[in-house]
């Protein structure tokens, strides 16, 4: 029994824990707050740019509207065969033949490397086939490898995405030929692209500018460029972003020009995701907005965005009363440590709010760095994020006071005054069964009646 209240104890602790957990940007409106996002407007239909480092939100616009991914469904395609790679199911070098499926669903005027049904080429080179230069036909065939058919590998995708926690997402295939039912959010991609980045494999691939694949049993060896324009000017020019590393590009009538991209400065990585910009020809030439309006988000990022320091570590912020310290009666505390939150560089340190919650009283001694309470910071009224209260100062306990403690603790505990109850009961009887019951002396006994016949002297009457 007493195990199972420790263990009830510690859930309901660990409960109580997880409503300190601190919480992104992205869970306020920092356009109510900074006017630099609060005028920032992306050229597209739906855009989204995220520190995947932090995980924190900076800039969305219709992040959670359907939109069509088009090409950008092989980031999905690719980290599924990466994460049948880690199973041991294949390898990069595994040599796959072109199957039966490999043109399925693909039309003529689709991007393609020309990948022939009974073509032999290794895990590695179908994945620059298909992250590259985008061929459709190595997502197919990809699907058929991992799954045995692509319709279970689109069932796989599809299982995959839910695991991610996108909850706009359905594929319908594995390259991202355009069907009504195939779509997806920006903030959905983002999810995908996150755990995506996480594999070493896949960041090498997406940031690779050009790529040879060699001779094969049906083909001269391929070349070709990567499709992101941020990355490379073989394929498009004037678009180069040096800090950019990666993803995917992809286009449709019904998606428009998309991109979701990636880009990394000094340790924090951004990713940005624009759906549905438009190519514009001008006198001037061809403007592809998927790539200005994405490198200039990514740009805006970092030299939008810091770190700003809401309340040092070493700021005492409440009184504890103490009891049993020696001349000591309060420890004051502070933050266990320095408070820092991700925000635009133009938002003022009055934005931020805080509660205090600390314990009423407590016992020394007291250790310097002992937890006493919480603080909770707010930006706009929302829950920001929390830290520790801590005590900045050890109080030594006084060995008369916690003595005298000791013995008004035992005096009023419940098990001592139990006890007085039960001595108190057990006088009582005694003294009951002294006086009130206590049996009486009786005079007599069994042979009186007897005796008294034989002390008889008087006479009998004779008949």
């Amino acid at each position: 029994m007493k195990k199972k209240r420790i263990v009830i104890f510690f859930l309901l602790f660990a409960l109580i824990g997880s409503l300190f957990v601190p919480l992104t940007a992205g869970a306020v409106d920092l356009g109510a707050v900074s006017q630099a996002v609060r005028q920032k407007d992306v050229d597209a239909n739906a855009a989204l740019l995220v520190n995947m480092t932090e995980d924190t939100i900076y800039y969305e616009k219709n992040a959670q509207q359907k939109v069509y991914p088009a090409s950008i469904t092989k980031v999905m395609t690719a980290l599924l065969v990466l994460e049948a790679v880690d199973r041991g199911d294949l390898t990069l070098d595994t040599v796959i033949t072109a199957g039966s499926e490999t043109w399925m669903g693909i039309p003529a005027d689709g991007s393609t490397q020309n990948i022939q049904i009974g073509e032999n080429m290794t895990v590695r080179d179908l994945l620059y086939c298909l992250l590259l230069p985008s061929a459709n036909e190595a997502a197919n065939i990809l699907a058929q490898t991992v799954s045995g058919r692509v319709a279970s590998f689109v069932d796989l995708m599809n299982s995959r995405a839910v695991e991610l926690g996108c909850t706009g997402t359905h594929f319908v295939n594995p390259h991202g030929i355009h069907d009504e039912n195939h779509y997806t959010t920006c903030y959905d991609l983002y999810l995908i692209a996150r755990h995506a980045m996480e594999n070493e494999t896949f960041r090498t691939i997406v940031s690779t500018d050009e790529y040879t694949v060699p001779a094969t049993n049906m083909s001269e060896e391929r070349h070709f460029a990567n499709t992101n324009g941020l990355l490379t000017n073989k394929k498009y020019s004037g678009y180069v972003y040096d800090d950019c590393i990666g993803i995917k590009t992809g286009s449709t009538d019904a998606a428009g020009y998309c991109l979701l991209s990636a880009a990394e400065r000094d340790g924090t990585v951004l990713i940005s995701v624009v759906m549905g910009a438009e190519t514009v020809v001008d006198s001037a030439g061809t403007h592809r907005k998927q790539f200005s309006e994405s490198s200039a988000l990514l740009k805006w990022g970092f030299d939008t965005f810091s770190y700003h320091t809401v309340m040092e570590s070493t700021d005492p912020v409440a009184e504890v009363p103490v009891t049993l310290g020696i001349d000591v009666d309060s420890v004051l505390v502070a933050p266990a440590e320095g408070i820092q939150a991700l925000l635009p560089n133009d938002v003022k340190s009055d934005a931020f709010t805080t509660t205090i919650e600390v314990v009423e009283t407590v016992a020394a001694p007291v250790t310097k760095g002992q937890k006493l309470g919480t603080m909770t910071i707010y930006l706009q009224g929302q829950p920001y994020g929390s830290v520790d209260l801590v005590a900045i100062d050890d109080v030594e306990q006084s060995a008369f006071l916690a003595k005298k403690q000791e013995i008004e603790d035992f005096i009023s505990s419940t098990w001592f005054k139990a006890a007085l109850i039960v001595i108190g009961v057990i006088i009582l009887v005694i003294l009951l069964r002294l006086t009130v019951f206590r049996p009486r002396r009786r005079y007599g006994g069994r042979y009186t009646g007897s005796r008294r016949q034989r002390n008889y002297r008087g006479s009998r009457r004779r008949r």
